[in-house]
C-alpha cells in the first residue's frame, strides 16, 4: 500500500521533472534525477500495483513523459531512462499478476484500476510525434552492421520494440469507446500513427533480414496485436472502391436491423392494445386447472399470442455454479475505416512477398530450439492461419508464398500442440479456459492447411497439384493426423469449450472428409495401416490311448507273483546280532532313534 509519505515522495518526483507552456514542455534542471527516482520507487512496488496506481492517478504518462520523449530526444542519457520507464508502466496487467485474473474483490478492484490506467495512456500514445522520434531511433540503431552495434544499441532496440508491443497490447473496449464499424478506433488510430511514421517497413525489414533473428518474437508479437482484430478474407478483399456484394450486404443488414426495430415496436403496442372491455382487460379463467378454492384458476395477463402458460416466470432462477457455465466466446473482430485496411492490406501483401517464408522459418527455428518464452507458439499458430488465408482468399492465389508452411513436419507439430493442449485443458483445471482458447488457435492453423491443400488443388497448376497429393498421401495414411477431428468431437464439453470452437472443428472435420473423398475417387484404395497382434501357437492336445492299446499291455496278474510270495513266507529268516536298538554315542534323543534297528523292506514288499 501507498503510505502519505510515499504518496508525498512520488508527487515531488513528478513536480521535479518540468512543466508545460503553452504547446512546448520545458523540463526541470533535477528531471534525470526525478526520472531515475521513479523507476527506484517501481522497483520496490508490491502486488497491489500500488506505485503503479498512484502514477496512473497522476498521469505521469501524459503530461510528462511523452512531452519529454518527443521534445529531448536528442539527449540519449534523458531518452533512454525515460524509454525505460514507459516500458514499465506500459507492461501488460496480466503479466503483471502472474498471467491469472486475480479472483478476490479487492485485488481485482486494482486490476481493474491498472486497466482503466493503461486505457487512458493510449490515446496520447498515438501522437504522430511519438512514433516519428520511435521510427527514427530505430532506423540509425539499425543502419549499424551488427558487427559495429554496442551492447547498449542492442538494449536500446528491444526496449524500443517492447514499447511498441505494449502499446499495441493495450486491451481494447469496444463497449466504452462506443464505435460503430467502418469508424476509426483508438487501437486504429495507433496503426495510422505507425504507417505515417514510417514504422511498417522497418517491422518488416526485421522480419526479412537474417541478421536480426534475434528479434524475430518481437516482429511476429508486434504483426499479431497489429492484426488481432482483422479478419483476413475481409482485409484481402478491400479495395479502392466498394464492390457490388460489399454493397448489397450492407444493404439487407440494414434493412433486417429495420425490420427487428419495427416488429419490437408492434408487439409493444399489441401489448398496450387489447381487444377486451378495460375493466377485465388480461384477465382469462384457465380451464382444467384448479386454484386453491377447487375452481378454475384466473389469470391475469395479457392474452397476445399462443404461448403456453408459464408459472415459473416470476421465480428466481436458479444460479449455475461457475465451473458449468458454458465457455464465452473471446474473439473480437471489428471492420475497420476503408483507409486502415487498404494500408493493413499493403502490409501484409509485402509481408508474404518478401519476408513471411524466412520469418516463420526462423520462429519455428528458435520455438524447435527452446529459445522463446513459454506459450509463444500460439504466436506462430495464428500467423500461419493469418497469412495463409489471406493468401487464399487474395484473388491470386500464389503457395510458393506460403511455402515455408506447408510441409508433413508442420502437420506434426500442429498435431502434437493440440494432443498437449487437449491434455492440459484436463490437467490444469484452474487453467482451463486459457488452454482451450490455445487449443481453438492450434485448430484454427490445421483447418487452414487443409484449406490450402483444397485451393492447391481447385487454382494450382500440374506440379502443384502432385505436391497437394504427395501431402494428402501422407497425412492421410497416419492415424493420428486423421483421426484428430474424431478425437477433439469425443472430448468436446460445453464448460471447457466455446460455441465458435465447436463451428471451427466440425468445419475443420467436414472439409477433412471432402479431401478423404476425392483421395479415394476412382481406382485408388487407402489401405489403412493397423497393429496387428502375433497370432498365439495353439497348444496341442496330449492324444488319448486308445482301448485296443489299453488292452495290449495288461498289467501283471497275481498268478505270475504267487510262487514268488509264498517262497518268501515260508523262508526262516534269521536275526543278526549286529543290530542295536539304538546308538548311544549319537546326539539324538532316544525318542528320534526309533528307525535305527528296522530292518529294510524286501524288494518285493
Amino acid at each position: 500500500m501507498v503510505t502519505p509519505f510515499l504518496k508525498a515522495e512520488l508527487t515531488a518526483a513528478v513536480t521535479s521533472l518540468g512543466y508545460t507552456e503553452g504547446n512546448k514542455y520545458f523540463k526541470d534542471q533535477y528531471c534525470l534525477e526525478a526520472l531515475k527516482d521513479l523507476i527506484r520507487y517501481l522497483r520496490r512496488d508490491d502486488d497491489t500495483l500500488g506505485i503503479r496506481r498512484e502514477l496512473g492517478q497522476m498521469k505521469l504518462v501524459q503530461t510528462n513523459l511523452i512531452p519529454i520523449i518527443c521534445e529531448y530526444h536528442s539527449d540519449e542519457t534523458l531518452f533512454d531512462v525515460v524509454l525505460r520507464l514507459l516500458v514499465n508502466l506500459t507492461n501488460p496487467t496480466l503479466l503483471l499478476f502472474n498471467e491469472e485474473v486475480p479472483t478476490d474483490k479487492v485485488t481485482r478492484n486494482y486490476y481493474l484500476q491498472h486497466v482503466s490506467h493503461l486505457q487512458s495512456y493510449k490515446p496520447i500514445l498515438a501522437s504522430d510525434k511519438l512514433w516519428v522520434v520511435l521510427t527514427d531511433k530505430l532506423k540509425l540503431l539499425l543502419v549499424k552492421e551488427p558487427e559495429d552495434r554496442l551492447e547498449d544499441d542492442k538494449l536500446l532496440t528491444e526496449r524500443i520494440l517492447i514499447l511498441i508491443r505494449n502499446i499495441l497490447d493495450i486491451p481494447i473496449t469496444p463497449e466504452d469507446e462506443k464505435r460503430t464499424d467502418d469508424d476509426a478506433s483508438v487501437h486504429d488510430q495507433v496503426l495510422w500513427s505507425m504507417h505515417l511514421s514510417g514504422m511498417e517497413d522497418v517491422i518488416i525489414y526485421l522480419a526479412s533480414n537474417e541478421n536480426e533473428r534475434h528479434f524475430c518474437m518481437h516482429v511476429m508479437e508486434i504483426i499479431s496485436l497489429m492484426l488481432r482484430e482483422q479478419n483476413p478474407a475481409t482485409l484481402a478483399q478491400a479495395a479502392a472502391q466498394r464492390s457490388l456484394a460489399e454493397k448489397q450486404k450492407d444493404t439487407e443488414e440494414l434493412v433486417a436491423m429495420v425490420q427487428k426495430e419495427s416488429s419490437e415496436r408492434e408487439a409493444r403496442y399489441k401489448k398496450m392494445t387489447a381487444s377486451r372491455s378495460s375493466i377485465f382487460r388480461g384477465t382469462f379463467c384457465v380451464k382444467d386447472v384448479k386454484s386453491i378454492s377447487e375452481k378454475n384458476l384466473i389469470v391475469h395477463r395479457t392474452l397476445t399470442d399462443g404461448k403456453p402458460i408459464d408459472f415459473h416466470q416470476n421465480k428466481v432462477a436458479k444460479r449455475k455454479a461457475k465451473n458449468r457455465m458454458p465457455l464465452p466466446n473471446c474473439d473480437v473482430t471489428r471492420k475497420s475505416t476503408l483507409s486502415i485496411r487498404l494500408m493493413l492490406k499493403e502490409f501484409c501483401l509485402q509481408l508474404l512477398n518478401g519476408a513471411y517464408n524466412s520469418l516463420m522459418h526462423i520462429v519455428k527455428d528458435c520455438l524447435i530450439r527452446l529459445k522463446t518464452q513459454d506459450h509463444d507458439e500460439t504466436y506462430y499458430l495464428w500467423a500461419l492461419k493469418f497469412f495463409m488465408e489471406f493468401n487464399r482468399n487474395s484473388g491470386k492465389f500464389r503457395v510458393e508464398l506460403v511455402s515455408e508452411t506447408m510441409s508433413v513436419g508442420l502437420f506434426h507439430y500442429i498435431q502434437t500442440q493440440v494432443q498437449t493442449y487437449s491434455e492440459s485443458i484436463t490437467v490444469d483445471k484452474k487453467k482451463a479456459a486459457v488452454w482451450s482458447r490455445r487449443l481453438h488457435v492450434a485448430l484454427r492453423a490445421y483447418q487452414e492447411l487443409l484449406m490450402t491443400l483444397n485451393a492447391m488443388d481447385k487454382y494450382g497448376s500440374e506440379s502443384i497439384r502432385k505436391s497437394s497429393e504427395v501431402l494428402k498421401s501422407n497425412v492421410f495414411y497416419v492415424p493420428e493426423y486423421r483421426e484428430l477431428c474424431l478425437v477433439l468431437l469425443l472430448n468436446y464439453k460445453e464448460t471447457q469449450h466455446s460455441l465458435d470452437y465447436l463451428k471451427d472443428l466440425v468445419e475443420t472435420n467436414h472439409i477433412f472428409l471432402k479431401l478423404f473423398e476425392q483421395f479415394t475417387k476412382g481406382k485408388r484404395h487407402l489401405i489403412v495401416q493397423n497393429k496387428s497382434k502375433a497370432p498365439q501357437k495353439r497348444k496341442k492336445a496330449k492324444k488319448k490311448k486308445s482301448k485296443s492299446e489299453e488292452t495290449s499291455t495288461p498289467p501283471p496278474t497275481f498268478d505270475e507273483i504267487a510262487v514268488e510270495i509264498s517262497s518268501a513266507l515260508q523262508e526262516q529268516p534269521t536275526l543278526t546280532d549286529d543290530i542295536a536298538p539304538y546308538d548311544a554315542a549319537s546326539d539324538l534323543p532316544m525318542d528320534d532313534q526309533n528307525n535305527c534297528s528296522r530292518r529294510p523292506k524286501p524288494i518285493w514288499l
